[in-house]
């Protein structure tokens, strides 16, 4: 489903960047190189021009050079995953079995507003070598309430556990993503979960989300009631199986350092971005780190 809208949004952004070269060309007409080049080029452009406007909406109080770093990592991130993979994925997800010798616990990837399995490719490939069998889940419909993707993780766990013959999984989410493990735990227990870990999550909400009015956008608005109704329904057992990571510089989740649970480990990542946080090195290792002690228990 978003594969197919963003694949549509691409195309709309084509024919206008053509209708625009064009445009420019009047009274006569521009090469078709240059054409074709301006038709191709509307859609980084406009990738460009939306990460640097969320880049100064969301700029906190931190060294400007982090900032410029983080806002070409964000381009970079941004034109990898929006315009090079997610739009052309037409396969459901399904379980990738582990490369590495050593079974690892196996993980559910669970991606955030906007994007789909593929922005997990990076992290898959890694823990698969680590020995850890993974399935990377699709969130749809993409403008519903985040509880609605508590089926949907659900039905991932039990197909891990019955795949693999674990016991329990670990679960790993980017941005809304990790609200969705928060409220599948909420509807479904956490007997099945040995760690989970969260991405850029707004934990308290975000003020991107202004102005945003699907179910989901106003969940996700800072400081919600749907986010504090969760919270409440959490206890100490519970929090302790999260560990979180941020990035100062992230430029739609924001107040970025806010973004906690009480009692739970924050690791701090300098100078990245929002979604370049699945595609960072460091990031991947951490990620690798939190779920390398747990054992990989079998019926």
């Amino acid at each position: 489903m978003l594969a197919q809208l963003l694949r549509n949004l691409l195309l709309a952004q084509v024919l206008i960047g053509a209708a625009l070269g064009y445009w420019l060309g009047q009274p006569e007409p521009l090469p078709l190189a240059t054409m074709c080049l301006v038709a191709m080029g509307l859609p980084f452009a406009t990738m460009i021009l939306v990460d640097t406007v969320s880049a100064l909406r969301s700029r906190a109080a931190e060294p400007w050079s982090l900032w410029w770093r983080s806002l070409f990592g964000e381009y970079v991130a941004g034109i990898v995953i929006f315009l090079f993979r997610q739009p052309w994925t037409r396969k459901a997800p399904t379980v990738l079995p582990a490369t590495g010798q050593t079974p690892q616990i196996p993980v559910v990837l669970i991606h955030g507003y906007m994007c789909n399995h593929r922005i997990w490719d990076d992290v898959s490939d890694m823990l698969r070598q680590q020995g850890h069998t993974v399935i990377a889940v699709n969130l749809e419909p993409v403008y519903a309430s985040i509880d609605r993707y508590a089926p949907i993780v659900e039905a991932a766990v039990n197909d891990l556990c019955r795949i693999t013959g674990a016991q329990q999984v670990a679960l790993v989410g980017h941005s809304m993503g990790g609200l969705a493990i928060r409220a599948w735990m909420r509807a479904h227990g956490t007997t099945r979960v040995a760690r989970a870990l969260t991405l850029g999550t707004p934990h308290q909400g975000t003020q991107m989300a202004k102005g945003v009015h699907s179910p989901n956008g106003k969940q996700m608005a800072w400081k919600s009631r749907w986010l504090a109704d969760l919270a409440a329904a959490e206890t100490d057992a519970t929090r302790s199986l999260f560990r979180i990571a941020i990035t100062p510089q992230d430029n739609i989740v924001f107040p970025q350092r806010e973004q906690r649970m009480p009692g739970v480990p924050v690791q701090v990542f300098e100078g990245l971005g929002h979604l370049q946080m699945c595609l960072d090195p460091n990031v991947i290792h951490w990620v690798t780190q939190q779920l390398s002690d747990l054992p990989h228990a079998r019926h």
